[in-house]
């Protein structure tokens, strides 16, 4: 059977439809369409049920954080950990940590090289996620979810500290904000460790990849990664970075994780 052909100016057309269709997606659709992704880490008795939260870059968009918010809570985690980028902006603080504060669980959190570059005293932060039981991590460590957890959050200022000590009782969970530091742990080997930072790229070509990354990713730009190190999940994150209100392939997510 001979099929029809295409006219040039109908080619053109369903090309410019086509290429409105994934405008509209990229601008207006994914940027908040919120998925939640469930992960299972090992097969033994579950330890711990947490949420992974990474980059809001909160820039005053009160009722899509809100809806983020709900979600967490809809989901009863045993705890939430953040790996970095509350905001840009210092003048968008007190509403980000606000909107955090009605989440009813601990968070356990470190901060994004946005954090330091807006340039604001960690102290509010510390409060905020003090209050909810948990705390902001600066190369510390916390025994969380009724001692089954050794909860170790490192800062993204210096090289980790070796000083943080693993525990072989527990589950060893690392927050960390770039994914590429995973090349800096030298030998020290986790149950399991969370990065963010590189939004997946946000825009991500089918069979090829993240358009650009930033730098502190390397290879580790979306998913799971097996790493010399353990196991290496990295989070799309909520946000975008600056102006750059855009997804494609890359939907914002909260990470639902069972181990």
């Amino acid at each position: 059977m001979k099929l029809p052909r295409l006219s040039r100016r109908r080619f053109l057309t369903a090309a410019l439809l086509a290429a409105s269709a994934l405008g509209v997606d990229a601008k207006w659709v994914e940027p908040t369409w919120l998925k939640t992704r469930f992960l299972r880490l090992g097969s033994g008795q579950r330890a711990c049920r947490f949420i992974h939260l990474t980059d809001i870059h909160h820039k005053g968009d009160r009722k899509y954080l809100e809806t983020v918010v709900r979600r967490i809570n809809s989901l009863a985690p045993d705890f939430v950990c953040f790996t970095g980028d509350l905001i840009e902006e210092s003048k968008y603080l007190d509403e980000v940590l606000a909107i955090l504060s009605d989440i009813r669980t601990p968070i356990y959190g470190v901060p994004g090289n946005h954090d330091y570059w807006s340039r604001v005293s960690f102290a509010p932060i510390h409060k905020c996620f003090q209050a909810t039981g948990g705390a902001w991590l600066l190369d510390e460590q916390r025994i969380v979810s009724a001692g089954k957890i050794n909860l170790i959050g490192i800062t993204c200022k210096r090289t980790p500290q070796p000083a943080l000590t693993l525990d072989p009782a527990r589950k060893n969970i690392l927050l960390m904000h770039y994914p590429a530091w995973v090349k800096r742990l030298g030998r020290q080997k986790f149950d399991l460790m969370l990065a963010g930072h590189s939004h997946g790229g946000q825009v991500r070509i089918p069979f090829y990849g993240p358009v650009v990354v930033p730098f502190g990713v390397d290879e580790y730009d979306l998913g799971w990664f097996s790493t010399p190190n353990g196991p290496l999940y990295v989070n799309p994150g909520i946000g975008y970075i600056y102006v750059y209100n855009f997804r494609f392939n890359c939907r914002p997510e909260i990470t639902v994780i069972e181990v």
